[in-house]
């Protein structure tokens, strides 16, 4: 085992943060893992929130999240006015509720000048993701969405690999993520789940929830935007309005091919998220059921295995996000630590006026989150015409 200190090369912090959550609360499952990997990165304590959109609940939920009375909102409204207010109000806030929420709330906040961190699909209109998107170029404030699954240490080596050519030049990418749990999933037994409700998620479901996420990994790995997408929708499981299974056929920067596969009722399956990439030397594999670990396949050589820690072909921008040595496992809580560590640099940054060294953070950004809206909205079209549909922005 190679022992060594574990210095990040992160700006240590000015002070703890402030965040404040709008959403998150009883009954969400999201809004506890952003609170874990916020916690763990022990650069934000959690000081404020509108938890949910029922008052009983929300002041129940803030309650139980140890928050002072005073913090404990019922409308975002409130919180963005009040907290901006404050000597002591927050710092940024975390946006974890529906999807067509996403919107006013990011709005709302960025209007009292508060840093912003948004769940996935930013939007669930390309008008409004434009939208967040000029107003953070006119303010200038922080803005990260929250694609999670690329701060795991193994998929910044990846990407590291890549971009330092030991693939050579690439010629395919492949992803897919699989999940079983809307199997039996429907919008025929009354009033529908918000997930399957068009007016909360927009004009897809699956693609929205986790394409996104397979999307932005293929790109944020391979350091190459999706151009063009080629898509077909399905129902697998229970009857509903919108897709929970899709094929797609894609056409990445420079004309590489590529196909992304998503579903959400494919039985006996969790959360089978996969990327293989294929160049001219060599090609990689990662699978987050197995994050500890990237596949190295050169061309007529035997498969390595690379192990995430210290040493042994793990390279600098990727050792920076190691917590543990080898033998001691990571998990998803810790690549959320990771977004979290990079979303503070940035926000203590723009907030004391230091400068960020140039490379040095990879967090999603607001354009990012952009892509993504249209990534779902070229790949509805696609699947109503049959045709290849511009994915750029």
């Amino acid at each position: 085992m190679t022992e060594n200190p574990r210095d990040t090369g992160f700006p240590l912090p000015s002070r703890m943060l402030r965040l404040g959550f709008v959403g998150g609360g009883q009954g969400a499952f999201i809004g506890e893992v952003h609170a874990n990997g916020a916690l763990l990165s022990k650069r934000w304590q959690i000081v404020a929130g509108a938890l949910s959109s029922n008052p009983l609940r929300a002041k129940d939920s803030g309650r139980k999240w140890m928050l002072a009375e005073d913090r404990i909102y019922t409308d975002f409204r409130e919180m963005a006015a009040r907290e901006a207010g404050r000597s002591d109000g927050i710092d940024a806030v975390v946006i974890t509720t529906p999807n067509h929420l996403h919107h006013p709330v990011a709005a709302g906040f960025m209007d009292a000048g508060i840093d912003v961190i948004s769940d996935k699909p930013l939007t669930t209109t390309l008008a409004d993701a434009r939208d967040l998107v000029r107003r953070q170029r006119d303010t200038g404030l922080v803005f990260g969405v929250t694609y999670a699954y690329a701060s795991h240490v193994m998929v910044r080596q990846a990407r590291e690999m890549i971009r330092a050519g030991m693939l050579g030049e690439i010629r395919q990418v492949h992803v897919e993520y699989f999940q079983e749990w809307a199997l039996n999933l429907t919008d025929e037994d009354g009033t529908p789940p918000w997930r399957l409700d068009p007016a909360k998620v927009g004009n897809a479901f699956t693609v929205g929830d986790i394409g996104t996420h397979a999307a932005h990994l293929a790109s944020f790995a391979t350091g190459r935007d999706i151009e063009l997408v080629r898509a077909l929708f399905h129902v697998a499981g229970k009857p509903k309005a919108l897709e929970d299974t899709a094929f797609m056929h894609l056409r990445f920067e420079g004309g590489v091919p590529g196909t992304l596969m998503v579903s959400q009722a494919a039985a006996g399956t969790q959360c089978g998220l996969r990327l293989r990439v294929f160049g001219t030397l060599a090609g990689l594999e990662w699978n987050q059921e197995n994050p500890e670990f990237l596949s190295f396949t050169p061309q007529d050589s035997p498969m390595q295995i690379i192990g995430r820690g210290y040493g042994a072909g793990m390279l600098p921008a990727a050792v920076r996000f190691v917590r543990m040595p080898r033998g001691h496992p990571e998990a998803l809580t810790d690549a959320w630590a990771n977004l979290y560590t990079e979303l503070a640099v940035a926000v203590d940054a723009r907030r004391t006026g230091r400068t960020v060294p140039e490379g040095l953070l990879a967090y999603p950004t607001v354009v990012d989150g952009a892509k993504g809206v249209k990534f779902v909205e070229a790949a509805v079209r696609s699947n109503a015409t049959g045709d290849w549909v511009d994915c750029g922005l």
